[in-house]
């Protein structure tokens, strides 16, 4: 036996240091598998069938000719498949989305709605029978259309309630000396990951093994075990290696249909989404109709605000994108009213998508505060300062930290804010119009209860073991830091092992609250490890493991507004004569809390930057109002920003730990997003003079609203 020694060798401090990803190698070489891709003895592929009508109820399936096909094993339909359970509140609060329990009955609610699943010896004859299969409805009249003051619509509360007001709004507004009371759009977008939805389920001694691409194995284990009403021990889901999620991958529909298949062919069936099908069945973010109302003294100060948004969901399951959250955090007034509402149509339901909220809802507040700022006659960076919250706006809460103002402040001494000519349309260059904007971001800082299990090896290395998702975003590799430093010993000592629910709760990869979730679990485990080891207890050969539980440090925590937060600046070119913008150069400075691994923390920030380019200028899934469906759901239809409409980017931070974080963690995740849409938008006005505030700004749009001869010109 051997005692395992801090010693020489040990580092401190490589948190905060730039590494390299820990299965970098096993990437870009393909030794890193993914959901699709792992081999099991007798699989068999299943298919999934989806309506081609958007509401009525299911006639017939023609299953007869279908069976009759060379490799067809089964058709799975409402007519023959198991019953499953989905009255039950999940882990993270919400009951299921009924879209995701396949086959229950004959009603179709949506346009590629799941109607059947045809499972094969291999997928191209799995694709080729569910291709065959015939399907008859009973077609009804269908609504896809969100609009304004919308039939049924009301508000509803999700995440955070669903209406928030103080204060007189009328009188405020009354007494204002500028008001700005305008309406903002943004349309339907779809996350479009790289790596497809997929999910393998067989039967092993009789416990469930599901290996799938997840944000978070014990979310998906005790979701499919409540449905088909399992002990959460008789079922295990593995979920290593993920091609992205940005929010959609939760439980859906391939998931419980490869379970099905799995139960009634008592053999592993593999269930892949083609990427049209997930445009219907991985969710998307709503479109939504915003109103905000500003009233300010000449000087910019608020003394009345209101953010309303509306969004769309389906008739089976209400989920709420919640836009005017954004308000109730960044800005106060004396009469301050929020509301975020929703109306039920015949369309696939919304989720989770990168900065849920506060993506499209500071779209509308930030190009708001602009307008403010230009009818004031002050500085956007000015104004935005000037209404800086003491505390927070709805909740009345101290912010753990707001570091905003030295984000602006340090954002405009580098993008050169100062020589901005504040007149739109006064800088040309050639055929090309210039102008630069600002906004600010701001993302909520959580943190979930986890569980993590740290042993030390008899040869003087670690194992981490935790339920944790790495999306592709480096989590692996900042776990890896937090726990060599936890240990104080080199990051090559320490081995970091995550996706499999065996290894305990733990909370879900989302709303930038994986990695400060699991670091504060490993730091715990590994604190109490490092005492037992520094008492000079002996390794035995199968280690010695501590585990750790952060359930009760988090109910401990006291009650604070917590907060990331960033200052987006951006320059476009614009070409009055074909409509073309260009993003030529954008800065982000953000206050996020500890940067865990610089190296991925900048990735994941200029990503979301990238994203709001491509939320500004190309993203919008648009629904055919005969057929309910979307037109064109692919990658060739649905236009994302490529490398070609991405100028200079870049993304930095100021010195910003939380205080109540035993690493000091807030989360990156999600705030490169925010902001950067508006930075855009409002680039745009500068250039042009003109106001875009239906997003994405597309060159049609450009030549409609036309260009003024000088600045000041018409809204759009």
């Amino acid at each position: 036996m051997t005692t395992a020694t801090t010693g020489p060798t040990a580092l401190r401090g490589v948190v905060g240091t730039p590494h390299t990803r820990v299965e970098g190698r096993d990437k870009v070489t393909g030794a890193a598998r993914y959901a699709g891709e792992i081999p099991f003895a007798d699989l068999a592929h299943g298919w999934l069938v989806l309506s081609t009508v958007a509401r009525g109820r299911i006639r017939s399936l023609d299953t007869e000719a279908v069976l009759a096909m060379p490799g067809v094993l089964a058709v799975l339909h409402h007519g023959n498949a198991p019953r499953v359970d989905t009255d039950y509140i999940g882990m993270l609060g919400t009951p299921p989305d009924p879209t995701a329990a396949v086959f229950q009955h004959d009603r179709v609610p949506h346009a590629g709605w799941p109607v059947a699943l045809v499972v094969a010896l291999t997928p191209e004859q799995a694709r080729e029978a569910a291709e065959a299969l015939v399907v008859t409805y009973d077609e009804e009249p269908h609504d896809t259309v969100l609009t304004t003051g919308a039939p049924g619509a009301h508000p509803a509360g999700g995440v955070m309630p669903g209406e928030t007001a103080k204060g007189d709004l009328a009188a405020g507004l009354a007494a204002s000396a500028v008001v700005v009371d305008e309406e903002y759009t943004t349309p339907e977008e779809h996350h479009s990951m790289m790596e497809p939805h997929a999910a393998t389920a067989r039967w092993d001694g009789g416990r469930l093994e599901v290996v799938d691409s997840n944000q978070g194995t014990t979310w998906i284990q005790s979701e499919l075990a409540n449905m088909f009403s399992l002990d959460a021990s008789a079922v295990r889901v593995r979920s290593e290696h993920i091609g992205g999620g940005f929010g959609s991958k939760g439980l859906r529909a391939h998931q419980v249909a490869a379970v099905m298949a799995a139960t009634e062919l008592q053999r592993p069936v593999r269930v892949v989404m083609t990427r049209r099908q997930m445009f219907s069945l991985a969710g998307y973010r709503s479109p939504t109709l915003q109103r905000v109302r500003l009233g300010a003294d000449a000087d910019g100060r608020l003394r009345a605000l209101e953010h309303r948004s509306l969004n769309q969901t389906s008739t089976v399951y209400e989920f709420v994108e919640p836009s005017a959250g954004v308000a109730r955090v960044m800005y106060d007034a004396d009469a301050h009213h929020t509301a975020n509402e929703v109306v039920a149509l015949d369309v696939p339901s919304p989720t989770y998508m990168r900065a849920p909220g506060e993506a499209p809802g500071s779209f509308a507040i930030e190009s708001a505060l602009d307008e403010l700022a230009e009818r004031c006659g002050i500085d956007p960076v000015e104004v935005r300062l000037r209404n800086e919250p003491e505390a927070g706006p709805v909740s009345g809460l101290p912010f753990s930290s707001r570091n905003l103002d030295a984000c602006f402040r340090e954002g405009a001494r580098r993008f050169g804010w100062a020589e901005r000519d504040p007149r739109p349309g006064r800088r040309r260059e050639g055929r090309w119009l210039l102008g630069t904007g600002t906004a600010a971001a701001s993302f909520h800082a959580g943190a979930g209860p986890s569980t993590a299990v740290v042993t030390a090896q008899a040869d003087g290395g670690f194992t981490v073991r935790i339920a944790a998702a790495d999306l592709g975003t480096g989590a692996r590799t900042a776990l890896t830091l937090v726990a060599a430093d936890a240990l104080e010993v080199a990051p090559d000592r320490v081995r970091v092992r995550i996706g499999d629910s065996d290894f305990g709760p733990a909370m879900i990869a989302g709303g930038s609250m994986g990695t400060r979730s699991w670091a504060w679990a490993i730091r715990e485990a590994a604190r109490e490890l490092r005492e037992r080891l520094a008492l000079g207890t002996a390794i035995p050969p199968e280690g010695i493991t501590v585990r750790s539980d952060t359930t009760e440090a988090l109910g401990a925590l006291a009650h604070k507004e917590r907060h990331s937060f960033g200052a987006q600046f951006a320059e476009v070119a614009v070409d009055p004569a074909t409509g073309e913008v260009r993003v030529r150069r954008m800065l982000g400075i953000f206050a996020a809390g500890r940067i865990v691994n610089p190296l991925t923390a900048r990735n994941q920030l200029v990503g979301g930057m990238v994203w709001g380019i491509s939320m500004a200028l190309h993203e919008e899934a648009v629904r055919d109002r005969t057929s309910g469906a979307l037109y064109a759901p692919d990658l060739a239809g649905y236009h994302v920003a490529t490398n070609a409409d991405v100028g200079d980017v870049q993304a930095d931070w100021v010195d910003d730990p939380d205080p109540d974080d035993p690493v000091g963690i807030k989360g990156v995740g999600e705030i490169g997003v925010v902001g950067a849409a508006a930075a855009v938008a409002n680039a745009v006005w500068h250039a042009t003079g003109v106001r875009h505030r239906h997003l994405p700004i597309r060159p049609d749009r450009i030549l409609s609203a036309g260009v003024p001869a000088s600045g000041g010109g018409p809204h759009a």
